[in-house]
């Protein structure tokens, strides 16, 4: 199999895992991070707007559009465009800002123009990249200079209590619970394995640099179980 069709194939499998959990996907992330989800949202959106100039935004991996509903509320006036590989997932979540554009792309070939947007957000969504520089890049492409990337991530943890933490969740309650109330145990074992096999947070802003980001920044939430990276481009 050749790297663009393992590309594919792992690109193929992972939006039909998405669009399979779908209609239990924002029920379980209340319950599996006891609410604590939604305060990193915010916090990630603030991030975001508190810095990226007026113009468009992306929500990147948008999902059941949780962000693009912030942004909306954050930055009434700006375009929108919520963009997610899974289409059962936008359309699960369009109620939530109803006048966002909602676009079915991959991260890897994003269907925008150069420059288009001046700040793009993703939750959640880089560790499941079948190639996390390529992504990079496209987002690098995407942004306008001075333009802002804000990275909500479970990066892979390095401080001793919250990798027993990670390990705990991992393996007692992301599949068992996930997959008990989805019915799909699969895609939960797949979510743990891409938590336990993505970047730390020091080698994802080591690959931003190298993506041509600069002034890259970063926050941990909740004892480090998740995390916000901040990345500019430079005027």
């Amino acid at each position: 199999m050749t790297s663009s069709s393992h590309g594919a194939s792992h690109g193929n499998t992972v939006r039909a895992m998405f669009d399979r959990i779908a209609p239990t996907y924002d029920v379980l992330n209340r319950l599996m991070s006891a609410g604590r989800d939604q305060l990193w949202r915010r916090k990630a959106v603030s991030a975001l707007t508190e810095r990226a100039p007026e113009g468009a935004l992306l929500d990147l991996c948008a999902g059941t559009l949780d962000l693009t509903a912030l942004l909306d509320r954050a930055r009434p006036s700006s375009r929108l465009v919520a963009c997610d590989f899974a289409k059962d997932m936008l359309e699960r979540g369009r109620h939530k800002a109803p006048r966002a554009e909602t676009v079915v792309g991959d991260a890897l070939d994003l269907p925008f123009r150069d420059g288009e947007f001046t700040g793009v957000i993703c939750g959640f969504g880089m560790r499941n990249l079948g190639d996390l520089a390529r992504g990079i890049a496209q987002v690098r492409r995407v942004l306008a200079p001075g333009g802002i990337f804000v990275t909500l991530e479970f990066f892979r943890p390095q401080r001793p209590v919250t990798r027993a933490f990670h390990a705990a969740y991992a393996e007692h309650v992301m599949p068992k619970v996930g997959g008990l109330l989805s019915g799909d145990k699969q895609a939960y074992s797949y979510l743990v394995r891409t938590m336990k096999n993505f970047a730390t947070r020091a080698e994802y802003e080591t690959e931003l640099v190298r993506g041509g980001f600069s002034r890259v920044s970063s926050s941990e939430l909740t004892m480090g179980i998740a995390s916000i990276v901040v990345a500019e481009v430079a005027l």
